[in-house]
């Protein structure tokens, strides 16, 4: 019985060894489960809001929770509170994919073309993400936001720009160790393309780094928004997200506690869910941490 249940493991794909691996994980497993709460509140945000996000009621306003059907209390405008909440979930969920999507999609390519092609290509390029590095991050955020104009989806942009330089880095280092590799040379002597060399047989084989990045990167770019909100630079009113609902509210922390805290609160655990996986990942994925 033991040989065969070995055998079947044996057999597994590393997809589903490392989902296994993932599992045995409880700090993985509990950020997994605080990103799915997220993303189910995100994408079902109409379903679940008790009233209009934007609706005010100025009778209302500064209601502690738990008072008149408020379970969440209200804000200075007598906006439900928990209504803002679940829909700034869905905004920050959209912040995280747009501001990661864009950091993937342009440092795969830069990376891939930097250590696949080398020499003055990949002297250029990175003396080009050295000089990015060189500014302090949130710093180069706020300045291209400032090119921009102050919005969301400037701030989305400014973000994924950003967070450009770590993944070209990370992708020219996994591009560089595996592109003189035996299975490499085979192709490259069968005829490949340069292009189907770099994207469908290196790319594959250097996602487990890339994955936890991506992974750290959404909780990044979840608090850079609610940083750049916070200065004004983000989210405009009546937006509902979580960085503005801070700075629009943080007068009233000595006498309306609630509408300062749970935005706080919001941010940290859907930041904390994606640092947690991402730890977990990278244990996972790198045999150093393994070992």
């Amino acid at each position: 019985m033991n040989e065969t249940n070995g055998d079947v493991l044996k057999n597994e794909t590393p997809l589903i060894e490392h989902w296994h691996e993932l599992k045995r994980s409880k700090t993985a497993m509990a950020g997994l489960i605080i990103i799915l709460l997220f993303i189910v509140v995100g994408l079902f945000a109409p379903l679940l809001v008790p009233m209009d996000p934007l609706e005010q009621n100025i009778e209302m306003r500064k209601t502690p929770p738990m008072t008149a059907g408020y379970i969440l209390g209200t804000d200075d405008l007598g906006r439900d509170m928990l209504s803002r909440l679940i829909y700034g979930a869905r905004i920050s969920m959209i912040i995280g994919v747009i501001a990661v999507g864009i950091a993937l999609f342009f440092g795969i390519i830069i990376g891939m073309v930097s250590a696949y092609y080398g020499g003055i290509v990949d002297k250029i390029i990175m003396r080009l993400v050295d000089i990015m590095l060189a500014f302090p991050y949130i710093l180069l955020t706020i300045v291209i936001v400032a090119v921009l104009g102050p919005s969301l989806t400037n701030a989305m942009i400014a973000i994924g720009i950003s967070q450009i330089p770590r993944y070209t880095r990370i992708v020219r280092a996994s591009v560089l160790a595996e592109k003189e590799n035996d299975y490499v040379l085979a192709e490259r002597a069968l005829g490949a393309s340069d292009l189907e060399l770099m994207f469908l047989s290196i790319l594959p084989n250097c996602l487990a780094p890339i994955s936890v990045q991506a992974t750290l990167g959404f909780g990044s770019a979840i608090l850079e928004s609610a940083g750049l909100s916070f200065l004004g630079l983000g989210a405009q009113p009546p937006t509902p997200e979580w960085g503005l609902m801070i700075a629009s509210s943080k007068e009233f922390v000595t006498n309306a506690w609630w509408i300062v805290t749970f935005p706080g609160i919001a941010t940290l655990l859907a930041v904390l869910g994606f640092n947690l996986l991402g730890d977990g990942l990278r244990d996972i994925l790198d045999p150093r941490m393994r070992d």
